[in-house]
């Protein structure tokens, strides 16, 4: 009866657990010839690829640490190129920089020097132009240099550098190489001021060098100039000639004054628009005819 109760009470007693290294040394103790039969394997294997030689006395095992190793040193090999692949080109690029800056620099003072020469070379070609026209013309002349112009947006005059010490006085006419400009409005002793001719207020004789009309020249614009006076029977051409017929007292005969642009029929007059001769928009250096002294009259 009592060991009845003390059996009821008590139970059966509950199996031991095992973790851990208890566990790990259960499972060798269990697993142990299946482990030694692995190991002496792969001792065996590892015996006999020292031992085996394939191609060239090449060892097994040799041809087994290059298959494992062949890949890590492929990558390693294929990373140190890229990255020296990558820092050359920076480097490159950086030098290749430096080298364009060094060029940008170079162009940049070749441009200056090229303008600069140009602009000498310009000059001196409107110089050697000036000079020939001041050779071929039986009067006395004066160069100048034009220093400003009229403000306001329809200017059509001009100051240049030279006045009354020069011997300069109203009504002279200015031209260039290639035309009339205006005349002389107004002189101080070291400047004077030029009334172009496409000013409205200005007015100079002129005549078609082909059908030898003759004409008064008003400004129309600032770049045209408009010749008035001729009848609508008179023949014009676009493309005619204008020259100065020395009528008016200031310019003298036959100096080229600008080119028939346009013509049409009018009421009595035709009206005809001429583009002047001289780049009226870009002077620079100009020619003021000085009224001949009887005893210096062209002809005598």
């Amino acid at each position: 009866m009592s060991e009845l109760s003390q059996h009821e009470f008590t139970g059966p007693s509950a199996p031991l657990t095992r973790e851990g290294p208890e566990a790990m040394q259960a499972f060798v103790t269990r697993h142990r010839p299946f482990i030694l039969l692995v190991v002496v394997l792969i001792a065996q294997l590892l015996l006999l690829s020292l031992q085996i030689t394939r191609n060239r006395n090449v060892r097994l095992i040799q041809v087994w640490a290059v298959d494992v190793f062949s890949p890590f040193e492929r990558g390693l090999h294929w990373a140190v190129s890229e990255v020296g692949g990558v820092w050359g080109t920076v480097v490159n690029l950086r030098s290749a920089q430096k080298e364009n800056q060094q060029l940008r620099a170079q162009r940049d003072q070749l441009l200056a020097r090229v303008n600069e020469l140009s602009e000498k070379a310009g000059e001196g070609d409107r110089l050697r132009a000036l000079l020939a026209l001041k050779t071929g013309l039986p009067y006395s002349t004066v160069a100048a240099e034009v220093i400003a112009s009229s403000p306001g947006e329809r200017s059509a005059a001009i100051y240049i550098d030279k006045g009354r010490d020069a011997g300069l006085t109203n009504d002279l006419a200015v031209l260039t190489p290639t035309g009339i400009v205006g005349k002389i409005i107004a002189v101080f002793p070291r400047l004077s001021q030029v009334l172009l001719i496409t000013d409205s207020a200005s007015g100079v004789g002129c005549f078609l060098a082909k059908s030898r009309v003759q004409g008064v020249l008003k400004g129309s614009s600032l770049s045209l100039a408009e010749l008035h006076y001729v009848m609508n029977e008179a023949p014009v051409e676009v493309g005619e000639a204008v020259v100065t017929s020395g009528l008016d007292q200031v310019y003298p005969k036959g100096l080229a004054v600008g080119t028939v642009v346009e013509t049409s029929n009018g009421n009595i007059y035709r009206r005809i628009l001429v583009r002047p001769a001289a780049g009226l928009d870009r002077l620079e250096s100009v020619l003021v005819v000085l009224k001949p002294t009887p005893d210096k009259a062209p002809g005598r």
